[in-house]
This record gives C-alpha cells, sequence and structure tokens, in this order.
C-alpha cells in the first residue's frame, strides 16, 4: 500500500486483520479499497452506526500531508502488514494488527523478546523478583516487552535499561501522549538506550477499556514467552497469560507465599498447569533454549571485517543453523562457513552442538 493510504487507513482506526482480509478479496488491494470507504461500506465490514459515522467524519478531516509531517516531527515511523520491518513474530497470531507505530528501534524485534509483566500494586517480593530475573534475561540477550504501566512494567524497563538491554513498551494509546503521565520520562529514556515505543492506534487515540486488551495481545504476539511476576485474581497480567496460550507460547509464573492475595493469579495458572512455575531467569532461558553468554567476551569481541559482522548482527543468544543465518544475512553459505569457522576461533561464537550457533 502507498503511504497516504497507510496513514488513512490507521487515522480512521477501523482495519482489522479480518477485515483487512476481506477489503483485498473484493478490491485486490487496500488501496483501491480506500476510495470506496462509504457508509454502505463501512456497515459491510461489521462497524457499528456510531463507528460509522465517526469513521467518516474523521475521513472528512483528515490530511495525510499534516499527518505525515506530524509522525515525522515527533520521531515516529509507521509500519504496516505490508512492509518487511514488520515484526516476524507478529504475524504469527491470528489477530495481529495491519499498523504499528513505531518510535524507536523497531529492528530489535528481530531479536529474542520476553514479556515480563504483574500488577501495578507491586509488593516489596514482585519488585524483588522482578529486579532478580530482568538482568540475567537481558544479559542472555533478550529484549524484554511489557506495557509501560506503574509496577511491575515500569520496574522490568528500568532494570532492563540498568543491565545495559533494549526494551519494548506496548501502549494501550494513541503516541502523542504517555499515560500514565508519570512514565513520560521513562518513555524517553527506553528510546534513549536503542529501545522502543510501540502502539496500533492513532496518534490521538485516548486510553480506554478495550485498547489495553488490545495491547496486551501484541506485547503477547511479540514474545517467544510471558513472564507473570506477580498477579492477583482478575489481575489484567492475566490476559497476557490467556493470549500467550492462545498462541502457543510459553508462560511463566513466579509463585508467592500461599496466604499472600498478590499471587493468586499466578497461583492459579501454575495449579493449572497454564504456567511453569521459576524461581530465576535460569528456569526460562532453559525452556526457551536460550544459551546465555559464559562471559562478556561478547562484547570484546572485535569482528575482522564487514561479513564477521553481518554474521554477528544476524547471531543472537537463541541457536541458529547456518540455513537461518544465511538467509538473514544474504551471505552466502560457503562464506558464512568460513566466518564462523575463524569466529569461533577468536571467542566471537560458539557451536552448542547440531549445527546450531550463538554468540558468546
Amino acid at each position: 500500500m502507498n503511504t497516504n493510504t497507510a496513514l488513512t487507513w490507521s487515522w480512521l482506526n477501523v482495519l482489522t486483520k479480518k477485515r483487512y482480509d476481506a477489503l483485498i478479496q473484493i478490491f485486490g488491494d487496500i488501496d483501491h479499497a480506500l476510495d470506496h470507504v462509504d457508509e454502505s461500506l463501512l456497515k459491510g465490514m461489521g462497524c457499528r452506526d456510531d463507528t460509522v459515522e465517526k469513521t467518516l467524519n474523521r475521513l472528512e478531516e483528515f490530511d495525510p500531508n499534516w499527518y505525515e509531517k506530524e509522525l515525522k516531527e515527533r520521531n515516529i515511523q509507521i509500519v504496516s502488514i505490508e512492509n518487511e520491518s514488520y515484526p516476524a513474530a507478529l504475524k504469527e497470531i491470528g489477530d495481529f494488527p495491519i499498523f504499528l507505530y513505531a518510535r524507536g528501534d523497531i529492528k530489535i524485534l528481530s531479536q529474542p523478546c520476553i514479556a515480563v509483566v504483574g500488577t501495578r500494586n507491586m509488593s516489596a517480593y514482585g519488585k524483588r523478583a522482578t529486579e532478580s530475573v530482568v538482568p540475567d534475561l537481558v544479559h542472555a540477550g533478550m529484549v524484554t516487552v511489557s506495557g509501560l504501566a506503574i509496577g511491575v512494567d515500569a520496574l522490568t524497563a528500568q532494570e532492563t535499561i540498568a543491565a545495559g538491554g533494549s526494551t519494548v513498551a506496548v501502549l494501550g494509546h494513541g503516541l502523542a501522549e504517555v499515560y500514565p503521565r508519570l512514565n513520560a520520562k521513562l518513555a524517553d529514556q527506553i528510546v534513549e538506550s536503542g529501545g522502543l515505543i510501540l502502539s496500533e492506534f492513532p496518534l490521538d487515540a485516548p486510553p480506554d477499556t478495550y485498547t489495553f486488551p488490545a495491547r496486551n495481545r501484541i506485547i503477547a504476539g511479540l514474545s517467544l514467552g510471558t513472564v507473570i511476576i506477580e498477579a492477583g485474581e482478575g489481575s489484567g497480567a492475566l490476559i497476557t497469560a490467556e493470549l500467550a496460550l492462545e498462541y502457543n507460547r510459553e508462560v511463566f509464573a513466579v509463585p508467592g507465599q500461599i496466604f499472600d492475595d498478590q499471587f493468586i493469579g499466578c497461583h492459579h495458572i501454575i495449579a493449572t498447569g497454564c504456567a511453569k512455575l521459576i524461581t530465576s531467569a535460569k528456569d526460562i532461558l532453559q525452556e526457551l533454549n536460550i544459551i546465555a553468554p559464559e562471559s562478556d567476551r561478547e562484547s570484546a569481541y572485535i569482528p575482522q571485517d564487514e561479513t564477521q559482522q553481518a554474521v554477528l548482527d544476524a547471531l543472537t543468544s537463541m541457536p541458529q543453523t547456518v540455513t537461518d543465518l544465511v538467509d538473514k544475512s544474504g551471505i552466502d553459505t560457503g562464506t558464512m562457513n568460513a566466518a564462523l569457522t575463524m569466529m569461533e576461533l577468536s571467542g566471537g561464537v560458539k557451536n552448542v552442538g547440531g549445527g546450531m550457533w550463538v554468540k558468546t
């Protein structure tokens, strides 16, 4: 789709995966579909009367040139499902968003991601658990994902940054503002440290009751697994856990004291077999087959040429085959094998068996 089409459809905020597929089938592409937006089409898409009225008003007032300029001034890019930079992990879920607004480095979504979520009313025990688990996940090369809420989410971002890692905050509203305002400065720190602020909603979209569950599906969809640090009965973090299970992703939970209501949710998903009990990041890494570096050699290793740099960029802490690395880097197989051999001798990479490679 062209830029104006992406800007306009994303501004209208009515294009779900199901509706997108239907419009492609009818009109051939989403560009032509935009030319036919009227009351009849919107009702045919299943929009309610109030949504139809609101959408037509937004379409009438919309200026794509103004919106593109506004996004540029805020250093926000818009990514559609048709863009190469759209995160591959998110495409695997059945209800992925058609558009994403991204502020920061979207390339980090190609690295192994882990969701770390929990209650806003974090206890001292939950704080200690977060401070224990997150740095070890970061040192293993994982990108943390959360919702930037007060409590576990915010602490996850802070601990990730402090450990020298990258974190993703998925918001349940447009990126014109950060909610809660208390975390606006933290959002800036996330971007400045190489992380990412993400939303599927247009700039002016306010937080609402339906936007946070929608946000949670992105958190779960981006991640190899979801860690529930602390969750009472009915906690929003449990929605993320349910979605992760639906997407065939792993779910982990920290246990608490049996008398603590703050952990009723964690204990329930552990007892029902929906989550694996964890006591450290090691439990998570083993389950996900993530190989943690044995030392700080990764930061000391210096690639000898552009080929080795490209190999290093393609590698993560998750074991990959030579074929995987060739596909990601564009380097031919012979050159890849030669580069891996030389880099292994220099301590930059490691063969972990079965023809699988990781950074060291």
